[in-house]
């Protein structure tokens, strides 16, 4: 298991090497799909059992690689 930032983890036995929060198999991407299909973080956090400093942190780490301040995850390799 490889930290990516606070709370966001990778491993490449788990979810396809998706990031995803620490403890959890819920991926980054999919608390980003909830929140696109309209829940709010509140809801998310209910339905998905995760935190709401677990979902600041899905925020966190997807507005500092949109930045170019973390890995370029599409260069690990995916065995």
């Amino acid at each position: 298991m490889r930290t990516l930032a606070p709370h966001i983890v990778i491993d490449q036995n788990v979810r396809f090497g998706k990031p995803m929060v620490k403890g959890t198999r819920m991926t980054v991407e999919e608390v980003l799909g909830a929140l696109a299909g309209g829940m709010n973080p509140q809801a998310i956090e209910e339905e998905y059992g995760l935190t709401q400093v677990q979902i600041r942190a899905v925020f966190a780490y997807v507005a500092a690689f949109l930045a170019g301040e973390e890995m370029d995850i599409s260069k690990i390799k995916r065995t």
